[in-house]
């Protein structure tokens, strides 16, 4: 398989997670998102929605958008399981999922953080403000939903699920852009267990082989 990707996506590092987890090989492929190559022609004309990241199987087809993807690796590679064997437990984990990636994520996409800038006059300091601002609203919410969960070290229970792929690279993008992320113990220990993992802390942006590009 190749994975089309760029170190600092979120939703990359996602997939990279997942394939770690469960141990499936691929070839990293670098999409450099900030230099625009995800729009260059011989990416664009591979996928309808040229973005990242997009996973070649090995007999061509390409799936895209990392749900997907997190959803196609359960199934082909259903050990170790990355949802719950109950259903009432895999919607709860699906939840998580959404909360970020439909919740949080689009607000703080590289495309709309460029548009606040340059169609929209935004300054830097006001740009990082509306960062700021929905990751830490959308992040205590989350931590909310780890009071109401099953309790255990990552997100839902003690072993990591798919809500574990999309909130470790939700906080690595936090950090990034300062984001504080005090009064969120929850949060904070799901993060220290994921990164206990060598699949989540071999599988980082500054692990990746695009990381200095």
């Amino acid at each position: 398989m190749k994975l089309y990707n760029y170190f600092r996506s979120s939703a990359s590092y996602r997939v990279r997670i997942a394939l770690a987890l469960k141990n499936l090989p691929y070839d990293y492929v670098s999409v450099h998102l900030a230099r625009g190559d995800h729009r260059l022609p011989e990416f664009a004309q591979l996928v309808a929605d040229p973005l990242v990241p997009m996973l070649e199987l090995d007999d061509g087809e390409r799936l895209t958008q990392s749900m997907a993807i997190l959803e196609y690796l359960e199934e082909v590679q259903p050990r170790p399981a990355l949802l719950p064997a109950d259903a009432l437990g895999r919607a709860r984990v699906r939840a998580m999922m959404q909360s970020i990636a439909c919740e949080i994520h689009p607000l703080n996409n590289l495309r709309v953080l460029k548009y606040l800038v340059k169609e929209m006059g935004v300054d830097e300091a006001h740009k990082n403000r509306w960062y700021a601002h929905w990751v830490r609203q959308g992040l205590e919410a989350f931590e909310q939903q780890l009071r109401a969960g099953p309790g255990g070290a990552f997100c839902y229970g003690d072993q990591p699920t798919m809500a574990d792929c999309l909130l470790v690279p939700q906080l690595f993008n936090a950090q990034r852009f300062n984001v504080p992320l005090d009064g969120l113990p929850l949060v904070q220990g799901v993060w220290d267990a994921c990164m206990a993992l060598d699949a989540f802390s071999q599988t980082q942006p500054s692990a990746c082989p695009d990381a200095e590009a």
